[in-house]
């Protein structure tokens, strides 16, 4: 068959492109004799992630990795906590990593990360200090035989490590029916905590605010204990704390005694993060010394649902907030639902 010369160097032209991408391709060699040619993006917790054209990101358990080489220079971290920047080559076990510098020769099983070369340390990055911040907004109406506006925002900001977390936060809540106000409530308070051995940590947190419809012009809540992480994994934890407390609630109508007493703290956070979804539980507990009848009881659950752009969420949930002794003529029980449209940033 006679071909146009053209058409055989385009040919051939193809064949060398496709021989040199894959030549410059990484590779991965596992010890049962596979070999995966893709783009190394990351080593860490004893795995290897490489980004392949055929499969996506395919990610290999290390100890099954025999050797492994890259394109271009990567940086990588040893067990010893060396950090070189440079191309890998990979012969058997044996690895060489050349940089500017000079070479050094390791095995797979030394090397503790991998990442984009000039990059910082993500071991690194993890333990800097970083500010996290939401937002968060529902509005809700209704009109007709009864006439509703209720509105609520809140905003929270998070300093946090692996070793502790200081957050801030604030939120507000009015609701209106048929004219008159139904939900009147503001309350702002700061909570830090430090894991200072393993699950335990130490905690101190302040809260406080007013709520006009049930009659409190000011109500604080300062505390201290412990806690002790019940379930600590990196998509779910459970946290329990006690610690002593004191509570103050001052209210408007003077029929009402005034609430100032010591008394405990007891609290629960629950985080579970699912593949696109999250659920928390927050719960508090506070009774006063001088009346273990006399406490107040908060609570708080929603499910969170990522929407198309990452930094935007929308939780749905339900709060309950419990006075055992209540102002005159204010019921002890309110219970809030809400559909909250949350957006995040750092």
């Amino acid at each position: 068959m006679n071909i146009p010369r053209k058409l055989r160097a385009f040919i051939a032209l193809s064949a060398a492109l496709g021989i040199a991408l894959q030549l410059s391709a990484d590779v991965v060699e596992t010890k049962n004799g596979a070999r995966i040619v893709g783009k190394i993006v990351k080593i860490d917790a004893g795995a290897i992630s490489i980004e392949t054209e055929y499969a996506g990101t395919v990610t290999v358990k290390q100890a099954q990795v025999a050797s492994f080489s890259t394109d271009a220079p990567i940086a990588v971290r040893l067990d010893s906590g060396t950090r070189i920047d440079g191309k890998v080559t990979g012969s058997g076990e044996s690895l060489e990593v050349a940089s500017a510098d000079g070479t050094i020769t390791t095995s797979v099983a030394k090397v503790a990360g991998g990442w984009t070369a000039g990059a910082k340390d993500p071991a690194v990055a993890a333990l800097e200090r970083n500010w996290s911040y939401e937002a968060a907004v529902d509005i809700s109406g209704k009109t007709g035989n009864r006439e509703q506006l209720g509105t609520a925002a809140s905003v929270r900001a998070v300093l946090k490590t692996p070793q502790d977390a200081l957050q801030f936060y604030s939120a507000y809540d009015r609701q209106q029916s048929d004219g008159t106000k139904s939900a009147d409530q503001f309350k702002a308070g700061v909570d830090y905590q430090n894991n200072f051995s393993g699950k335990t940590s130490w905690y101190m947190r302040d809260e406080g605010g007013f709520d006009r419809i049930k009659g409190v012009e000011l109500y604080n809540v300062a505390a201290a204990g412990f806690g002790f992480d019940v379930i600590k994994k990196t998509n779910h934890v459970l946290t329990t704390r006690a610690g002593l407390s004191y509570r103050y609630e001052g209210y408007k109508n003077p029929l009402t005694t005034d609430v100032k007493s010591a008394g405990l703290d007891f609290g629960l956070s629950h985080e579970y993060t699912m593949e696109r979804s999250k659920i928390i539980n927050r719960i508090s507990y506070v009774p006063a010394f001088d009346d273990f009848g006399n406490y107040r009881l908060t609570h708080e659950s929603f499910y969170e649902i990522p929407l198309t752009a990452p930094s935007w969420k929308l939780r749905l949930g339900v709060n309950n907030d419990y006075n055992s002794q209540p102002g005159t003529g204010v019921e002890k029980l309110d219970t809030g639902y809400f559909t909250r449209l949350v957006v995040s940033w750092r």
